[in-house]
């Protein structure tokens, strides 16, 4: 019995673009009954990257897929496919690197190994919608002698920030920042470099602040109006907005604010012409607001929901959705005196017609530091099986 052990080093979450770098741990458990002759042979070890795409078969009608001849080799359980067994097309893998070649390990005794991988720049996000998916995993597979392969995956998340594709580093490493006092291999160099870019770009895109106001009217005339100072944000980031109804002809009674994404098929891939888009709501806030003069909300947008994108198939575009309900009287309470004493009692009408009307205010949304996206992932740094 072998335990292999697998353990992403920074966490789950990576940019694409970033290094992967991922430790894998073989060890022949030291028991009781274990004798000098209770040594264990691999033939073999080898770890690949590939992204799943999964759709919905009502919704989207699926591209030609050209990995036919993986669904043949899966017959066959003395050939290494990560994605055997998988749901979907692989759309997306990295070239398999062989940790290893007959390692013989006795009780006690473990070894490990790092497997490094760049993200490709130009890959999809990790994604679950309505529509569909996108999932990235790490594969492991070893073999013993005259036995099948055994699969280790260890899920994890993928985020893609514009323009790193584009960036071009400098050619002479003298003008580039460095620690002396570290020894960096080039690659870990760059990739310490395309974090702290990608840091410094999203800092510039989402701190970027100036009023904007709407005024939020009607058929009947002016409701109010409504202040946001940007609308560019990273997720994990708060949606805050203020409304000011005391220079409305029409009362206002009440709304609400939800924080949406609209997830679109591409038209050549819809299984319906003109199908509706779909819509998820991430967070929502709503209020009473008659003789109210001025309001707020905050809307969290949360670290696990993905960021807007737009790949050959499918489109994830986010907004704010409002909903008004309006008053169609000029007052929205009467005056009642009370029969045993001259106190005045304010009292709400029992009946008011109300007309309603909503509008979509589109905004940004834009990844995060992967490192802050790790603390609330579903997928763990650390996977492991037995063999």
């Amino acid at each position: 019995m072998i335990e292999v052990l697998a353990k992403l080093g920074r966490g789950p979450v990576f940019l694409a673009g970033e290094v992967l770098e991922c430790v894998i741990t073989f060890t022949n458990p030291l028991s009781a009954s274990s004798t000098s002759a209770s040594s264990e042979m691999l033939a073999w070890a080898s770890a690949q990257i590939h992204c799943q795409f999964h759709a919905s078969e009502n919704r989207v009608a699926l591209p030609p897929s050209d990995g036919s001849k993986h669904d043949v080799q899966a017959e066959n359980e003395t050939v290494f496919v990560p994605n055997r067994g998988e749901r979907g097309q692989c759309i997306l893998s990295t070239p398999p690197k062989i940790l290893f070649c007959d390692l013989r390990l006795d009780p006690g005794e473990s070894k490990s190994y790092s497997y490094c991988e760049t993200l490709p720049v130009d890959a999809p996000p990790s994604f679950r919608g309505q529509s569909v998916k996108y999932v990235y995993k790490l594969t492991i597979g070893c073999q013993r002698v005259n036995s099948p392969i055994k699969l280790l995956r260890v899920p994890f998340r993928v985020l893609v920030l514009h323009g790193l594709k584009d960036y071009q580093f400098p050619q002479d490493e003298a003008v580039a920042p460095s620690n002396p006092f570290l020894e960096e291999e080039e690659g870990l160099k760059k990739d310490s470099r395309l974090a702290d870019l990608a840091t410094e770009l999203l800092m510039v895109a989402t701190s970027r602040r100036s009023l904007h106001l709407y005024n939020i009217s009607n058929t009947r005339g002016k409701v109010g109006t409504f202040c946001i100072f940007k609308t560019v944000y990273k997720i994990g980031e708060d949606v805050i907005g203020t409304f000011n109804f005391s220079e409305g002809d029409i009362p206002c009674l009440q709304f609400s604010v939800s924080l949406q994404t609209e997830e679109s098929i591409q038209e050549e891939f819809q299984r319906r012409r003109g199908q509706p888009v779909s819509f998820t709501v991430h967070a929502r806030h709503q209020e009473s607001c008659l003789h109210t003069a001025q309001s707020s909300f905050s809307l969290p947008i949360p670290l696990s929901s993905t960021p807007g994108f737009t790949t050959n198939v499918v489109s994830l575009k986010w907004r704010l959705h409002f909903e008004f309900v309006t008053s169609g009287e000029s007052s929205g309470t009467c005056l009642v005196r009370g029969s045993q004493s001259e106190a005045i009692t304010w009292t709400g009408v029992e009946q008011m017609e109300v007309d309603t009307f909503s509008w979509d205010l589109p905004i940004k949304v834009l990844p995060t530091n992967p490192i802050l996206a790790s603390y609330v992932s579903q997928f763990s740094s650390t996977n492991s099986i037995t063999i």
